[in-house]
Parts: C-alpha cells; structure tokens; sequence
C-alpha cells in the first residue's frame, strides 16, 4: 500500500488493492499465547468491523513508529468479511496478524468476544456501523481496553449522549479514545485553524463546505437474500443502520466547520431531495443544502450532491473580514492555503501549509499510540460526538424541512430503532420495502427524526 507522506492512503482502497493476495488466508492459523511474554511491550488490538474501513485502520496501526501492534482478534457479522480482511492483512503483515479461528467471531455478539481477547492498555477497533458503536464503546471502556471508533459515532441523539457518558467513564479509567475524524491530526490543517484562530483571516464571515461525487446507489434486494443482513451490508443507505450517507460522508465537513469557529451551531435548516427519475431504491437523498448559524451569527453552509456527471467538489472555503482561506480538495488531500484578498485563485495565494509528513489517517493512529506509550491523556468522545450532533441537526432539519435547534437535536429522544442491541439473524427488519422494492424515504413537512 502506497504510504507515500504526501499523499494520503485510502481506506476504502485497502481490500481491493490487495485483493490479489487472497491465497494467502492459510498463513492465519498462527498461534500467540494468550498473555504475553515478560517484557513484551506489543499493543493487541482487536478489529470490530472487517471492512475496508477497518483493514486500512489495521494497515495504519502496523506502520505507526509507536509500534510494535499486532491483531489478535476478529470481530464481523459476516463471516465472508473476516475472511477477505485477514488474507490482505496477512499477505502485508505476516505474523503481526495472528487472528486463529478460535478469535475470529461473528454475530451481534462477537465484539463481546473479541474485547475480552483484549488486557487493559490494547486497543479495541470499533469500525463496524455506527448504529452499533455506543454499546461496543461502553464494552470497551468497561472493560479499560483504549478505543479507536471510526465515525460516524451513531444514528441519532440517544446514541450520541451513551458516547458522550462513555467518553466521560473513560476519563476516569485512564483509558485512551481515538475518534476516526482524521482531519483534526494533519498538521496543514491544524496550522490554517491556528492562523484562523490568531485572527489571520479576520472575524469569519462566512464558511461554506461542498462534498459533491457521484455515489452508487441501492439497486432492489434480491428475494433469497436475507432482509436484515441485506440492510446491515448497505449501511450508508439506512438511517438506522449508520445514519444515512450523508450523516457518514460529510461529518468530516461538518466537523472542519465546528473546528474552525471552535463552536457548535446554535440552529440549522436546508433543503434536499431527489431526482425525478431515480431509481435508487435507499432511503437516501441525492442532494442536501444546508445552512448552520452559530451564536454569533456567522453562518456556514454545506451543498452536497451524489449524482454522477455532473460537477464535482471536496472543499471547504473560509471568508474572513480581511482575506479567504481553502481546506483540502479530493480525498481531503492536503491542500491548504490563505488567499490575499476574497478571491480563491492559484495566482493570488498569501500563504500555503507545507506538505504533511504523514497522511491524516496515519496521523490519528500515531498520536493514539504515542498517548497509550507514554500514557498521556487522548480522549476524543465528547468533540467528536457533538460535531455528530451538528450533522445529525442538519440532517433532520433537510429531511423535515423544518429549522432545527441545538438543543433540540442534542435533547432528542427519537431513535431510528430502539431495539438494536436486541437484535438477531432472525429479527425483523426495522425497515420494510414496498412493492417496488424501495425503503422509506424522507418527505419535507411529514417526516420526523428529531
């Protein structure tokens, strides 16, 4: 995998730039005891989630220098999903992945199993669905195991307040959480939000954030496969499963947004819906505008849009009384820079952050290792938690189209499904499909999720 320090490594693209390396499963079977030998000072960790998300987490984990980590133990609800993972992982790491059968788990059980292979200090990787993530956060932390949790960190207000209170029981364990909004450790960035916030730019204005790419779409299920883990394996594409895509997909934006004014909105309210003629059979909206006010009435805005052939945008913009900032283009590379003036033009650049030495994703687990190495505090749950909150204020306020308040989305009791840590290969689906195969989708002065 390409860790070129300037350009930064994909997860998404883990499993299928090493699907060739497949054949490589029997190397799995290596045994390691159960504790360590004295003087071993190798970090455990344990994958909650096997998909490309948490493959590439694992790559990220194995190259940091505040090693040596190795993976004990597997954690999915399909069984198919461990497979494909560990062959990569193995192909690439050798024994530093040690996952026999006997760790490997699936059900809605497994990340119980899988954190109990785990000793206070190891790292738990919850990088399954968000809809799940509160109860493996309060497993974790029960257990003193550190955390990293792959955003987004649940589908609505209930979810978030159980990551916030777990936040808070970590804190007095001493135990270390990592939150998968990566963009807060790459050193451009914190250098622009540093002269932002040293007033380079001026009081802010004005903020505006753009995530328009095409994305698939959710074709109809097939009759023989199961309906429940039909859902589960398209998560983007269920609010109760992660929160919809949008929700999963510009948390990042959303998060810049809050870093920036160092704030939480106080309100929000946009507009969002489909095209006539699609076919998409998700819950999902294929274009979102939003608009957030924050207390002292600077307002920041997000477009979004996943349609293909049409123009696309990964950026956020930053207008300040005096000049005009940029975040990062696609794939939140690190193209960071002050504008002289208002005007966003390569020929008119003020100032331009040097080239990151590591990528984003290999930056948060650094500092996570380095903080469980020398046993600094590192705990993310509560700000990462609350830009959640903001995203999920957006959400509803496009989807009942209706303005949303803060308090209103942090207080909310709703809950997409309230049953969820009851549930079983045999339960029913918390969502059904019409005739036409397609699920529920969000209809502006009807729908509710707030």
């Amino acid at each position: 995998m390409n860790k070129s320090p300037t350009i930064p490594t994909s997860r998404r693209e883990f499993l299928r730039q090493t699907s060739q390396f497949a054949a490589a499963s029997a190397l799995a079977g290596l045994a390691m005891p159960h504790v360590h030998a004295a003087g071993d000072d190798t970090i455990r960790l344990a994958l909650i989630g096997c998909g490309g998300r948490g493959s590439g987490a694992v790559v990220d984990a194995c190259d940091s220098p505040h090693g040596p980590v190795k993976l004990v133990a597997m954690a999915d609800l399909f069984p198919n999903r461990i497979a494909s993972s560990l062959a990569n992982l193995v192909a690439k790491y050798g024994d530093r992945i040690d996952v026999p059968p006997e760790r490997q788990f699936v059900g809605f059980d497994a990340y119980r199993k899988a954190i109990d292979c785990l000793r206070p200090g190891d790292v738990a990787m919850l990088t399954g669905y968000a809809g799940f993530r509160p109860a493996q956060l309060e497993y974790a932390v029960e257990k003193g195991v550190n955390v990293f949790m792959e955003k987004s960190f649940a589908p609505d207000a209930p979810g978030l307040r159980r990551i916030i209170r777990a936040g808070e029981a970590a804190d007095k364990k001493n135990v270390k959480i990592a939150c998968g909004l990566m963009c807060r450790h790459a050193q451009s960035r914190k250098d622009l939000v540093q002269r932002i916030h040293d007033g380079k730019l001026g009081e802010i204005q004005l903020i505006r954030a753009f995530r328009m790419q095409p994305c698939a779409t959710l074709p109809k299920r097939p009759p023989a496969e199961n309906e429940l883990h039909w859902q589960i394996r398209h998560f983007t594409d269920f609010y109760w499963v992660s929160g919809g895509l949008f929700a999963e997909m510009d948390i990042h934006q959303i998060d810049e947004i809050c870093w920036i004014k160092n704030a939480y909105p106080v309100s929000a309210h946009g507009v969002g819906g489909r095209v006539t003629n699609s076919s998409d059979c998700s819950q999902n909206l294929d274009s979102l505008s939003i608009e957030w006010t924050f207390a002292d009435g600077t307002i920041a805005t997000d477009v979004v849009r996943w349609l293909p052939g049409c123009y696309n945008e990964c950026i956020t913009f930053v207008h300040g009384t005096k000049c005009a900032a940029q975040f990062p283009g696609s794939a939140h590379a690190g193209r960071v820079l002050i504008h002289k003036d208002q005007r966003l033009a390569s020929d008119n650049i003020a100032w331009k952050a040097k080239p990151d030495q590591f990528s984003a994703w290999q930056n948060e687990w650094n500092v996570l290792l380095q903080a469980i190495r020398q046993n600094r505090l590192h705990n993310e749950a509560r700000r990462a938690a609350l830009s959640n909150v903001a995203d999920i204020m957006g959400r509803a306020a496009v989807h009942s189209g209706s303005t949303i308040t803060w308090d209103q989305a942090l207080a909310s009791n709703f809950q997409f499904c309230p049953n969820i840590e009851s549930l079983t290969d045999e339960s029913p689906p918390p969502v059904k499909a019409d005739a036409a195969g397609r699920y529920p989708v969000p209809v502006p002065g009807k729908w509710v999720e707030i």
